[in-house]
Formats: structure tokens, sequence, C-alpha cells
């Protein structure tokens, strides 16, 4: 009997990816979900299969929400389908030929979702609600000490940073407690009391367990093959234990709802047991003695696909290089990273800042989302699927994305500027994970405010030419790209050429001045003195001396009378170019 002894547990990604790390609106309630279980059942066009404009009806029509937040819980829930790459690009080809809004309309009705599995992804959004009870012990009921006036939002600010999505006890717990209401989702109509109750003989159809391998998966008797649920339950002894029946081909519910609090247990893939059962990470570029605090591990050699899991904690003034198929598709999390600087040049699945501070992180493109969160003066560079920014203060992100990107309450000076950067291998990576470099929406934020208040549109703001300088990545790589591929917005671009004009002109007056090499001896030194003030100032001399290799010492000289065969780009050594290294051949990227 040990030998077909079942182990489930939640998986990571429904979690991870799929719920916003916000409160729900009120409407997602179990209360107006039987509703719509209801109604979606007896309406055509709504089952098997929900298409756009029927869940905007329901969206905006029967739960009262804005459709802009209808789509946005539409187009999350699609993260969690596994599209190839080409399907991805050809979606996106069709919206960014669309030159209306009734046009976008038209391609968005094209658009359908499993219903049963959409609703519940709707019922997960439960994750981060806030409980009475959870006030009552928590930090999220008022205490007489903070009874300022900023007290509301500072609440606000605490809850929203409060997200469980990557607590994988959080996800057992949750499903353990909300088990009877999520089969409840999965139950036809007919199986109902007139009260809208289980009745005792319901039945779950092998249609409802497959849209509950949303949720769960898990393997036989610890085994390493890892199989959804529906996949798991089609071994006989397993079928007769969970309580199928081959004359009616379903499942007895009560039979299987006790089954499966029996098998259920915690992610053995997930952030609690990665500590102990991952490996250490090797890196590029590591100084010794500088990351002795830090923690970075890798579940990738043994996790399934969804589950990949890279954790980087505490890394502090170093710079860290990787470009790996030991990252390739892995949820990446950075957590309390400060002053440093972090270049993680593969296709990843999903992405995490957490309480991270005064540094630069430069991703390769993210096939899902990427969410920062109690981030203070951090500059993100990212392609992405699904950017969102909570809690944050005075962050900069260089992004390239297909959806707005979602500001959640809490933020504060928030800077959103275009992609600004490149390496070799970039478009073969975005090619991997279905990201096009159309329709951008970098510069459209989606507000999210809290239930029953107005969003504050001053928590951000369009990065203006004026502050605009391209970002070069400091290694070399095998690959063909050598630029931007889709090249800077006009005004951006046309800040950048008269910027590079100015020091053309700069560079012609200098070379004019006839110096004698006294004259030139001392303009050199004054110059080299501001610059090193410079780079002692704005933190660029810790950003360069770690990208040096050992052997090496850091530069000492500027050179203000370029030759005939000197470089004339027109771009200042490392305003413009904050992360070039500015002598000797740049280390590789291992």
């Amino acid at each position: 009997m040990d030998k077909y002894t079942a182990w489930i547990w939640p998986r990571l990604e429904p979690f991870l990816i799929g719920v916003l790390p916000a409160a729900p609106p009120s409407k997602f309630s179990m209360h107006y979900l039987r509703k719509m279980v209801c109604y979606v059942r007896t309406r055509d066009g709504c089952f098997p299969r929900l298409g756009w404009h029927m869940w905007r009806h329901i969206a905006c029509g029967k739960l009262q929400l804005a459709e802009e937040l209808a789509w946005l819980y539409f187009e999350t829930f699609d993260l969690l389908i596994p599209h190839s790459a080409e399907e991805r690009l050809e979606c996106a080809e069709a919206l960014s030929q669309c030159q209306t809004l009734r046009e976008l309309d038209r391609q968005r009705g094209k658009l359908s979702v499993d219903t049963l599995q959409f609703l519940l992804f709707l019922y997960l959004q439960q994750l981060n609600r806030i409980s009475l009870r959870t006030s009552l012990i928590g930090e999220e009921w008022p205490s007489p000490r903070s009874r300022s006036p900023s007290s509301s939002s500072e609440r606000e600010t605490k809850i929203s940073s409060q997200n469980k999505n990557w607590d994988d006890q959080a996800h057992l717990t949750f499903i353990q407690t909300h088990l009877a209401e999520i089969l409840e989702l999965l139950v036809e109509p007919g199986q109902l009391s007139s009260s809208g109750q289980i009745l005792r003989d319901s039945q779950l159809t092998p249609e409802a367990m497959k849209c509950l391998s949303l949720l769960l998966e898990g393997s036989v008797s610890h085994g390493r093959t890892v199989h959804p649920i529906h996949k798991l339950l089609s071994r006989a002894p397993l079928q007769t234990q969970a309580g199928f029946s081959k004359l009616s081909h379903t499942y007895s519910l009560q039979q299987f709802q006790v089954f499966l609090r029996q098998a259920l247990c915690l992610n053995p893939f997930g952030l609690s047991t990665c500590p102990q059962s991952g490996k250490k990470l090797a890196w590029a570029l590591q100084v010794e003695g500088t990351l002795k605090r830090a923690k970075i591990i890798r579940n990738t050699h043994m996790a399934p696909p969804g589950s990949r899991l890279v954790l980087m904690l505490q890394v502090c003034k170093q710079t860290l290089a990787k470009d790996s198929e030991k990252l390739n598709d892995a949820n990446v999390k950075l957590q309390r990273c400060s002053e440093a600087f972090i270049y993680l040049l593969s296709p990843l699945r999903s992405v995490i800042l957490d309480k991270c501070r005064n540094s630069t992180v430069v991703l390769g493109p993210v096939g899902t989302s990427i969410h920062i969160q109690s981030c203070e003066n951090v500059r993100v560079v990212c392609v992405t699927r699904h950017l969102i920014v909570a809690t944050s203060f005075n962050c900069t992100i260089h992004a390239l994305t297909p959806t707005r990107p979602l500001l959640l309450p809490g933020n504060v000076s928030v800077t959103l500027g275009p992609f600004h950067t490149h390496y070799p291998m970039l478009e073969d990576h975005m090619a991997r994970v279905g990201l096009a470099v159309v329709p951008n929406l970098w510069d459209q934020p989606l507000l999210f405010g809290t239930e029953g208040s107005t969003p504050d549109t001053g928590c951000y703001r369009i990065q203006p030419p004026s502050e605009f300088y391209p970002l070069v990545i400091p290694f070399q790589m095998e690959g063909d790209n050598c630029e931007i591929p889709w090249g800077l917005p006009a005004d951006y671009q046309k800040a950048m050429e008269s910027r590079e004009m100015a020091v053309q002109e700069w560079q012609k007056t200098v070379k004019d001045t006839h110096l004698n090499k006294v004259q030139r001896r001392q303009f050199q030194e004054l110059v080299e003195q501001k610059f090193h003030e410079w780079l002692l100032e704005t933190g660029q001399r810790q950003e360069l001396d770690s990208l040096l290799p050992p052997n090496l010492t850091p530069p000492t000289s500027v050179d203000l009378w370029p030759s005939s065969h000197t470089s004339n780009s027109g771009l200042h050594p490392l305003k413009d170019q904050p992360n070039k290294q500015p002598m000797g051949q740049a280390p590789s990227v291992c």
C-alpha cells in the first residue's frame, strides 16, 4: 500500500505569478463566485470556455469592476497558460497592428480561457485578503500610537507589502483551509441544494479534476517524477483511494476531500526547502570576502518546470554576473541586496526584488512577471511580460513590456523610462520566452488603489529625455546584437544626439586651444581630479572597482585629446555609460 501513497502539494506558479500582491476586490468573495458559477454554466458562450467579452460583461456589469481591472485579471491568468513562444509572438504581432480601440477590442475578443480554471484563479486572489482576525493580531489594525493623518496610507503600504506569493507554507494553509470551497466551484450546479450547499452524494468529473491540476501536483511515495493531480490519479490504486467510480466515471466529492486532506503536504521544491536541498550557485567577478553574508542557492538541478528557483539573499557591495543555462526559465528572488550590481543575462521565468536598496539589477527577458516591492533607490532594467511595483521609494525602471506596468499602493517617486541597453543574446532570449518589441506600454502605467479609494497619480513620473542616458553592459558575450534592436523613442533619441553634438563641440574647443605641453598637463590633472571626485560622489567608483580583475588597477587618467584613430562617440566616459569598463579587456560572463 505504501508503494501507492500519494504526496500532493500546491503548485508554486499560480500563487507566485497568478495572485496579485494586493488585497482583491470584495466582489471576489465566495458569495459572488457562487453566483458566477451558476451564471456561466447556464449561459451560452461561457462554458467550458469563457471569452473576453463575456468576462467583461460579468466583471463590469455584475461585479462592478472597472474594465481596465477586468482586463488586468484576464491577462494575468493568461500568464499561467502554457503557450508556445511562437503563439505568444503571433498574438503580440496581432495586437501591435491594432490602430484603434475598436480594433484592439475585436482582437481581444478572440481570446478565451478555461472557465473553471479561471474561477479557481479568481478565488486564489483571496490569498492576500485582509482579514479581521489578522488585523487583530497583526499590524493591519490602527494602534493608539499611529493616529497621524498619514496612518491610513501607512497601513495600506504595510498591508500591500505583506503578500504571501512566495510563502509555500501560506499556500498549503490556504488550500487546507479553503479546500471545501475550492471543490465547490468545480461541482455542477445540479449537485447543489436550493440554498447552494453541496449535497453529500455530490460527484466530481474527470474534467473538473483536470481543472484542479492548475493548483495541485504531486508524486507517488516521494518519487522524483512530478505529475499534475489528474494524471497522478490515473493509477488504479490511487483512484480507489480518491473515490473514483468505474460505473459513473466520477469521483465521490466527500471521499476525494478526505483523500486530499491526508495527501496534502508542503511543496518539496518551494522556498522553505530550497536552502536545505538546493545547491550553491557559482558567480563570475566575486571578490574574496565580500559574500560571507550572502546566500545564493538554486534548486534547478532537481525541480520540475515551474518550480525552478534561484535565491539571492543579502548580496552587499558586490558585482555579480551570470549567463547560464542554470538560470534559464528560473523563478528568481533577490532579497535584501544592498549596494550591489547584479546582471542576470538569461531568459527567466519570473523575478521578485524584495527589500533591496541602492542597487542596479539588469535582467534578461522575463517570460511572466517582475515584482518590485519594498525597494529603495533601486534601478531595474528589464524586458518583461508584466511589471508590478509596490511600496517602493525612489526607484527607476527602464522597461520594455507589452502590458501596462501595474503600480500598487505605497509607491513614492517611481520613475519609468524606456529600455536602454542591449547584450549579444538579447533578441534570441526574447524569442525564447515569446516577447516581441511591440506593443511596448512602458509609459502607460495602471494605478491600482485600495477599494473605495482614489489612486495616487503623483507616485510616479516618466523620465524626462534630458535625464536619460543609455546603459552599457560591461561584459563580453557571444551573440549578434550590437545595439538596441528597436531603437529609442524619438524624444530620447533626439536628446542623445544633442548631447553627443555638445560633447563633440567641447572636444573640438579643447583641441583648438593649442595649449602647450605644461598647460596640457595642468589641464589634464584638473580634469582627472574632478573626474575622480565625481566617481566617488556618485558611487561609480565602487562599481568600476568591482568590475576589475584582481591583477588590474582602477583607471587613473582621462584622454582629453582624442587622436584621429580614437573612437569619438560623444559619450561621457561614465555618465553616459555608467557600467562601461573604461580600461583593459572586459571580463567575460561565466
